[in-house]
């Protein structure tokens, strides 16, 4: 949303709960604001969670001009209620009012109409930005963290696993919500001149981690941690602008770098934009010009106390964080103890013959840990104890780094958030005096 790494914007710890009061601080501009003096129209659809707390920090206050979705980071599909903490309450919104009408109607499928109405009434004269984040396939409550139409469900029989088959029946509805929305484009006039960015904000959570079944299988970690599983995205961009469309790209990208490549599709100068931790990689991607990215820092979490950085192929990991729980392998139901390396294809993870040792070779909380992600993204080999010229680099990297992060923006919980105190509702309870 802005170009500039967490550790930047005070962000780098954990993801904010509805009832605390901060957010991305107001100082930082995001892609929204940067478009609208290029004459851009700007909507936001879906899920919000970058602060509520003060109606500033909302997304129509922060450069679009409609928003559509919810503040928090996750919700009940059906009914848009959510519980954080011990507080329970409905979160959904048009353009900074509580909306009622969704209520009882399918996340996936309300996000795609209203998208699909914004094209449809779209004046194509004028350019146009939409920040469509689905909630689809994250978690909901964890009573009923899973959910889906029967109709999704229904396509999948064979699965026997019941949650497997639920996620399969999110994603299904994802897809059909993707090919709509493509088919609207082409219907509008608009596919044309459109460049579609679909990507992930982190690797999948698996085997129940925050109560979802996910799989990153091969590669090792979950969601939230700093192994290959938790901080690889899927993705892909689709466009009939692209010079070498249809093919597999390996280059080194980062979420920063979306920023500056997306504001100079839209025509602006990215000499111009200050302060930034992204690369314009346009040429990377319609080309297939080299990244200009060679160095990927991960996170470093002050609190958490653990930070990993990637340089080229190598990748050093230091501390971890749920005390080692999910440092291991896993497939959608649970840990994977064994790996045969499967037939080479472009775009498939392989990785070498796992070692007996997988699971010791490597304590990130005592020593840290490197690894060359080239040849072995399952991070099966930790290769620290005889390339120690190499880590002490990519330490120093790490500390330079660490000398230009800001603190953590973690504030404790504001019981003035309940939304029993606003109509059962989660809407902003602090009113500004000073810019916070």
């Amino acid at each position: 949303m802005t170009g500039r790494h967490p550790i930047h914007t005070g962000m780098q710890v954990d993801v904010i709960v509805g009832d605390t009061p901060y957010g991305l601080p107001l100082n930082e501009t995001t892609i929204a604001q940067r478009l609208k003096p290029l004459g851009y129209q700007t909507h936001c659809i879906g899920k919000w969670h970058l602060g509520f707390f003060a109606k500033e920090y909302t997304p129509t206050e922060r450069g679009f001009d409609t928003h559509f979705g919810y503040y928090m980071g996750k919700e009940d599909y059906f009914e848009h209620t959510t519980l954080e903490d011990k507080y329970w309450g409905f979160d959904f919104h048009k353009n900074g009012e509580v909306y009622k009408p969704v209520f009882g109607q399918y996340s996936t499928e309300i996000f795609t109409s209203e998208a699909q109405r914004i094209l449809q009434q779209h004046d194509p004269s004028q350019p146009l930005f939409m920040y469509f984040a689905h909630q689809a396939v994250h978690s909901a409550d964890p009573d009923q963290p899973l959910q889906a139409p029967a109709k999704y469900v229904q396509r999948f029989p064979t699965i026997e696993n019941e949650d497997r088959r639920m996620f399969a029946a999110m994603v299904s509805a994802m897809d059909d919500s993707i090919g709509n929305l493509t088919q609207t484009l082409i219907d509008t006039g608009l596919y044309n001149n459109t460049v579609i960015f679909f990507t992930t904000d982190n690797g999948g959570p698996p085997a129940s981690f925050d109560y979802n079944y996910a799989n990153n299988w091969p590669l090792r970690g979950t969601k939230n941690t700093m192994w290959e599983g938790g901080v690889r995205g899927t993705g892909f961009v689709h466009s009939p602008l692209l010079e070498k469309p249809k093919r597999i790209s390996e280059d080194m990208l980062h979420v920063c770098d979306w920023f500056p490549t997306m504001y100079r599709l839209a025509g602006g100068n990215v000499s111009e934009l200050t302060n930034l931790d992204g690369y314009d990689v346009w040429d990377t991607l319609s080309k297939g010009v080299t990244s200009p990215r060679k160095e990927i820092l991960h996170n470093i979490d002050p609190i958490g106390n653990f930070s990993a950085l990637r340089r080229g192929d190598y990748k050093i990991v230091i501390g971890n964080d749920y005390k080692g729980k999910w440092d291991g392998w896993f497939n959608a139901i649970g840990p994977v103890d064994d790996y045969n390396p499967p037939p080479l294809k472009p775009g498939r993870v392989s990785c070498p013959p796992r070692p007996a040792n997988a699971t010791t070779n490597c304590k990130p909380t005592e020593k840290p840990c490197l690894f060359n992600i080239r040849n072995d993204p399952c991070e099966f080999y930790n290769i620290a104890p005889w390339n120690q010229d190499m880590v002490k680099q990519l330490k120093a990297r790490i500390e330079a780094w660490n000398a230009t992060a800001v603190p953590p923006r973690n504030k404790p919980t504001d019981p003035k958030c309940d939304p029993k105190l606003h109509g059962g509702n989660w809407v902003p309870w602090v009113k500004l005096t000073i810019p916070q």
